[in-house]
C-alpha cells in the first residue's frame, strides 16, 4: 500500500486493492480509523508478513466490518483476523485453507462467512457459536460430515454445501428454523445415495434379549441377575412399525429420506434392528418405506414452510 495513505485520505471508509498483485499490506493500513470495508481479492497474499503486525490492536480492528481476501494464497486463517471482533462479513474463498480454526467463534458479530473453494475437510463444532451468522458458504471443499451442533445457528438463512463429500445430513439440520436455502448438489448424498452400510451381527446375549422382548416372555427380577434385568430395560424399538423388533447394541445405520417442499428428498441418518428391515425384497422393507414416506410427510408439514429452496442439481 502506498506510504502516506492515511495522511491523504484520513476519513477513508472503503478500500479496494483487488487484482493488484499485492504480496503484503503495510503498516499504513493501521492508520485508517474510519475504514469499514477492505477488499483485497485475487492477489498473492498468504505468505509471512502478508498482514501488518499489530492489526488486532489498531483502530482498524474495531472499525472494520467487511473483509474480502478471496483468491489469495492463505493456507490457514491468519490468527490476527480472529481478533477483528467487529467483522460482519469475512470472505476467504479460493485460498488454500485445510481447516477452520476453533477460534472462529471469537468473531461473534459475523453475519456472512465465505470459505468456498478451499481444501477444508472438517467443520469445527465451535462454528455453531456465531449467534448472528446468516449466510455460510462452504461449497467446493472436501467436507465429509456436518456436526450436529450447526443446528444451534438459529439465525442461519442460507447454507451452501455443494461439491463436497457428504453422504448424509444429521437429523438436527431440521432445527435450523430460519433456513431458506440449502445447496447440496455435487455431493455423494445426491449423486448416489448410500445403500450398503456396516452391520455388526448381534451377540448371543442380544439375540436372547430380542427373543424375550419380541415374544413377551414373562420374567421377574428374581428370575435373572440384576445385570440382565438392566440390559433388558435398554431395548430400543425398531422404527419400522410392521417389524415389531427391538435392538440393544447391534443395529443397522440407514438413510431415511425426508421430504422438503413436497419435491426434494434429503437423506438423514436413522437406525433399524436388522438388514431385513431395509432389504428391498422383504415385506419389512416395504413397510419401512411406507413408514418413511409417512414420516416424511409429517416432517415436511413442519419443515416445508422453513425451507424455501433446496438446491440439489
Amino acid at each position: 500500500l502506498p506510504a502516506g495513505l492515511s495522511q491523504w485520505f484520513p476519513a477513508l471508509e472503503v478500500l479496494d486493492v483487488s487484482g493488484t498483485g499485492l504480496t503484503e499490506m503495510g503498516m499504513e493500513l493501521l492508520s485508517l480509523p474510519c475504514l469499514h470495508t477492505l477488499l483485497a481479492k485475487n492477489n498473492r497474499l498468504g505468505g509471512p508478513g502478508s498482514l501488518p503486525k499489530g492489526l488486532e490492536q489498531a483502530p482498524l480492528a474495531r472499525s472494520l466490518r467487511v473483509l474480502n481476501l478471496s483468491g489469495n494464497r492463505f493456507s490457514e486463517v491468519p490468527p490476527a483476523l480472529l481478533q477483528l471482533r467487529g467483522l460482519r462479513s469475512l470472505s476467504l474463498g479460493g485460498n488454500r485453507l485445510h481447516g477452520i480454526p476453533p477460534d472462529i467463534q471469537e468473531l461473534y458479530s459475523l453475519e456472512f462467512l465465505y470459505l468456498g473453494g478451499n481444501f477444508i475437510t472438517a467443520i469445527p463444532p465451535e462454528l455453531a457459536k456465531l449467534p448472528s451468522l446468516r449466510y455460510l458458504v462452504l461449497c467446493d471443499n472436501k467436507i465429509q460430515s456436518i456436526p450436529p451442533q450447526l443446528a444451534q445457528l438459529h439465525s442461519l438463512r442460507s447454507l451452501s454445501l455443494h461439491n463436497n463429500l457428504l453422504t448424509y445430513l444429521p437429523r438436527e439440520i431440521l432445527n435450523l428454523v430460519h433456513l431458506e436455502e440449502l445447496s447440496l448438489r455435487g455431493n455423494p448424498l445426491v449423486v448416489r445415495f448410500v445403500r450398503d452400510l456396516t452391520y455388526n451381527p448381534p451377540s448371543l446375549q442380544e439375540l436372547a434379549g430380542r427373543t424375550v422382548k419380541t415374544r413377551n416372555v414373562p420374567y421377574a427380577p428374581s428370575d435373572l441377575p440384576d445385570s440382565l434385568v438392566r440390559y433388558l430395560s435398554l431395548a430400543s424399538n425398531c422404527p419400522n412399525p410392521k417389524c415389531g423388533g427391538v435392538y440393544f447394541d447391534s443395529c443397522v445405520r440407514q438413510i431415511k429420506f425426508v421430504d422438503f417442499c413436497g419435491k426434494y428428498r434429503l437423506p438423514l441418518m436413522h437406525y433399524l434392528c436388522s438388514p431385513e428391515c431395509s432389504s428391498p425384497f422383504s415385506s419389512a422393507s416395504q413397510s419401512s418405506t411406507s413408514q418413511s414416506e409417512s414420516d416424511s410427510e409429517d416432517e415436511a408439514s413442519v419443515a416445508a414452510h422453513r425451507m424455501q429452496k433446496v438446491l440439489l442439481g
